[in-house]
């Protein structure tokens, strides 16, 4: 990630209407798991997913979060998540920990070998443990955000799902997220991409995707989000800007 963006990042994650109806998702995921379960979060930026999980009732010092940025681990640490540890998502070593939960909300796509990063995952996680696995959809929706984001690819339900079949994980369920918002997130992103080849101004342009809207728009946006996950329980949407699956042990 860009260090420029990385600042941006972390002044938004709190509020901003995608990074809070992610985190909503993930918590309607980890209802029926055990209140006392480990878990680790991988790419946890400032920690506020796991803080957020603390809310939900589990316990404190099981949670536990990865990130390879020293000022997003300072964050955590500021923000209560002590289990906080600078390491590469590729080679994640906890000499005597394993985990039943284990989160990797859009980190998989920043690594150049995503194989080699979910056998590891794999071997962290306790029998029956859980790992639950956002990334970016769709090659097609490829622009000036992901260069930014210094992502290496986006993927299809299918290629993510294969993927973790190959490291082993069973597949509890898949899907995509962000159906509400697909097709303007399309145009955006296509609009930008003309921009970018026409102009050189986009070039040095370090926030991609990624600025706070006006208050009742973002609450707006977190609303309809929420909505989606509620059907999500319910319905298999077939395209979205992301896409996600649960992988067990």
């Amino acid at each position: 990630m860009d260090c420029e963006y990385e600042q941006i990042y972390h002044s938004v994650e709190l509020e901003h209407w995608w990074f809070v109806a992610r985190r909503e998702t993930i918590y309607s995921f980890l209802k029926k798991y055990s209140k006392k379960s480990m878990v680790l979060d991988i790419g946890c930026s400032s920690g506020l997913l796991l803080s957020g999980i603390r809310d939900e009732g589990f316990f404190l010092e099981n949670l536990y979060g990865i990130d390879i940025s020293e000022k997003a681990i300072r964050n955590c640490k500021v923000n209560g998540i002590q289990n906080a540890f600078v390491m590469d998502a590729e080679k994640i070593e906890f000499r005597d920990k394993k985990f039943d939960i284990i989160i990797a909300s859009d980190c998989l796509e920043h690594l150049q070998n995503d194989r080699n990063a979910l056998e590891n995952w794999y071997s962290l996680l306790n029998d029956d443990g859980i790992a639950i696995i956002f990334v970016p959809a769709f090659s097609f929706l490829w622009s000036h955000h992901d260069v930014v984001n210094k992502h290496v690819k986006r993927y299809t339900r299918s290629e993510l799902t294969k993927l973790i079949n190959n490291a082993n994980f069973a597949i509890v369920k898949s899907g995509y997220w962000n159906f509400l918002f697909f097709f303007p997130a399309f145009m955006i992103r296509k609009l930008n991409t003309i921009l970018l080849k026409i102009s050189s101004k986009k070039e040095n342009d370090k926030t991609g995707d990624l600025f706070l809207p006006p208050k009742n728009v973002n609450k707006v946006l977190i609303k309809l989000l929420k909505l989606e996950t509620r059907l999500i329980a319910k319905i298999r949407f077939p395209f979205g800007v992301s896409t996600f699956a649960i992988g067990k042990k």
